[in-house]
């Protein structure tokens, strides 16, 4: 997440990783999209998006995003807005209730599992075509996992999903037969993008090709993406024979804002129908505007501070240039000792954010953990000088933390520039961490993933959109996660390599039992927790705005208290109801069904409520 990716960490196209979905407009609602080029002028395309708030013409929806596009490739992708765009695009397996995120029917209408858990079948709906008038059949989504499992760089962004595929067929058109090595509690929660077959068997380098040279682009999701222009726009139609009902908007544009700022403005002039990523002080101001309304909910994300653990690649080769201070577990919990969470949630999030400890939001209930009282690295500087001390970096006369060599002690932060967040927290940590002796340079850029993806960094501002099952995100945290060679592609989020986490990542993807799972999944948590290389500190609210003179309604998920951008599915852009001159909702592109969600039965296998209602990807992002 679904930010696969840190809060606005993306992964480049050679390189796979998931981007910190920046924090400001974090894509993890509806995963679709891709990546054509637009020739309309930017006057007719602001012209068409006041005509989405009701003057009676075509009615757009456009979309404020701040993040780039790093693939439209569904086996590049894991930028949170990428991966966004992918769910509109492209029809999955199953689905994510609205209501509360159980699973729910996709491009399968059913499914079973053998007594042992090892043989999965899936009914594949007759009534999903391609946007090019082919029928979508198992034979699509035999030959997309087949490809996951047979070709490297299509395992780039999910391959963790198919990674304990044994054998995939398609007996008919209406029957996909998956055969596993072992038990996988994943098995209706695969959130891969199945493609159609007769388009993309013609591809020829899967780490090359990234889906945005020809439009419109074949698929089967809600929408179908008609043009793309590297950070300016992402332009969708409503794929009227999409099988759950057409979406009601003329037109979905996603359109690039550098700055969030002139993403509120632009939102206050009509020029644009959603912002997310809110800020307090653009919060408070659009509360009081007329024709806006501010959506201020629980997220699926959470906020942190990334370390690097002394990067390297499957082959053991050294990847960049960390500091090897940070190998030490004492250091890395001084820092976080060294850290005021309570702090940030009140002067920076002030009180739209609730204070961090566990990778998983309490928004996701079952898996959801927080440290015991006498586990907790709470905000103590006394602590983390003493931490310090232990570790042999004591203070010299002029007040600076030195090693043993003599050199002072000293890090370097990834921020981004676009995150007003990151800069906030940034000037903090150096006040905080100063006091100790410690000396914190903050690198605010426009492009983190670089840097990142080749290891210069020592620290880093992450992020993730958390999806309904848990198992994504913490896959990005295994050793099998880490790039084979340092030249190569990865799903790693921050390098980390731990055996005991990577032994309980296998234990609970193989755990049918949902009690037993989430306790698991609970105590990857806590190991996540106290090996210091990921400092959760705070899980944001989704604070977003709309205007209602262009949408009538939208539906956010979970339904009640629940987010618009950054869904685990299409349901926010899908249900949208535009507003026509008079007030009233118009539906001039089709007939929606409405949410009308499991209308197909649904065979589940009993036990397998553990995946129910979470599934990371945030995505994300994350992934990010």
């Amino acid at each position: 997440m679904d930010r696969r990716v840190p809060t606005g960490i993306s992964r480049h196209r050679s390189r796979s990783r998931l981007l910190l979905a920046t924090g400001v407009t974090a894509f993890a609602l509806v995963a679709g999209a891709a990546t054509p080029l637009n020739p309309v002028p930017q006057q007719a395309h602001a012209a068409e998006a006041k005509a989405g708030s009701g003057s009676g013409g075509k009615k757009v929806l456009t979309v404020a995003v701040n993040q780039s596009v790093d693939s439209m490739s569904p086996f590049l992708a894991t930028r949170l807005v990428s991966t966004t765009a992918l769910r509109l695009m492209y029809d999955y397996l199953t689905n994510y209730d609205v209501k509360d995120g159980h699973t729910v029917p996709g491009l399968a209408t059913a499914w079973k599992s053998s007594a042992d858990k090892l043989t999965w079948t899936f009914t594949i709906r007759k009534n999903s075509t391609w946007s090019d008038g082919e029928q979508a059949t198992a034979d699509d989504a035999a030959w997309t996992f087949n490809k996951m499992m047979t070709d490297e760089a299509a395992a780039t962004a999910n391959g963790s999903f198919t990674s304990n595929f044994k054998k995939v067929t398609a007996p008919d058109p209406r029957t996909l037969v998956v055969q596993l090595k072992k038990p996988q509690a994943t098995m209706t929660a695969l959130d891969v993008p199945i493609v159609p077959k007769h388009v993309w068997e013609k591809v020829g380098d899967f780490s090359k090709f990234n889906n945005d040279k020809q439009f419109p682009v074949v698929g089967n999701g809600p929408f179908i993406l008609t043009d793309y222009k590297v950070d300016q726009y992402l332009k969708f139609k409503p794929n009227k024979k999409f099988w759950r009902g057409a979406p009601k908007f003329d037109e979905l544009d996603f359109k690039y804002y550098k700055d969030n700022d002139a993403a509120v403005a632009a939102l206050q002039k009509g020029e644009v129908s959603f912002v997310s990523g809110l800020t307090p002080a653009q919060t408070a101001a659009l509360k009081t505007e007329k024709n806006i309304k501010v959506n201020d909910a629980p997220g699926r994300r959470f906020y942190a501070l990334a370390t690097n653990p002394g990067a390297k690649a499957k082959d053991g080769k050294k990847i960049g240039d960390g500091n090897p201070a940070l190998l030490d577990q004492r250091v890395r919990q001084a820092l976080f000792a060294a850290t005021d969470t309570r702090t940030i949630i009140d002067k920076v999030f002030q009180g739209h954010a609730v204070e961090g400890a566990g990778y998983i939001p309490p928004r996701f209930s079952d898996y959801f953990w927080k440290p015991a009282a006498d586990q907790k690295i709470a905000y103590d500087p006394a602590r983390a000088a003493s931490l310090l001390d232990q570790a042999g970096y004591k203070k010299n006369g002029d007040g600076k933390r030195v090693g043993k060599d003599g050199k002072p002690l000293s890090f370097r932060l990834l921020c981004h520039a676009t995150d007003p967040n990151d800069k906030a927290i940034g000037k903090y940590m150096q006040e905080w961490w100063g006091k100790l002796g410690i000396g914190l340079k903050v690198d605010c850029l426009d492009n983190v993933s670089d840097p990142w993806l080749a290891g210069e960094y020592d620290l880093a501002f992450d992020g993730y959109s958390v999806n309904p099952d848990p198992d994504y995100v913490l896959s990005i945290h295994t050793c099998a996660a880490l790039p084979s060679t340092p030249k190569s592609t990865g799903a790693t989020d921050n390098f980390i390599c731990d055996k005991q986490f990577d032994a309980l990542y296998a234990e609970q993807a193989a755990e049918y039992d949902p009690v037993k799972r989430a306790d698991l999944v609970k105590q990857m948590e806590s190991r996540l927790y106290d090996t210091g290389y990921m400092n959760v500190m705070a899980y944001p609210n989704a604070v977003e705005a709309y205007r209602t003179d262009q949408i009538k309604s939208i539906e956010t998920m979970p339904s009640a208290a629940g987010n618009i951008w950054g869904q685990d599915g299409y349901w926010s852009w899908w249900s949208a109801v535009p507003t026509s001159s008079d007030g009233s909702s118009s539906s001039s592109s089709g007939s929606s069904t409405g949410l009308v969600i499991g209308i197909v039965a649904v065979v589940v296998v009993i036990g397998l409520g553990g995946f129910v209602a979470l599934r990371r990807r945030s995505t994300a992002e994350d992934r990010e």
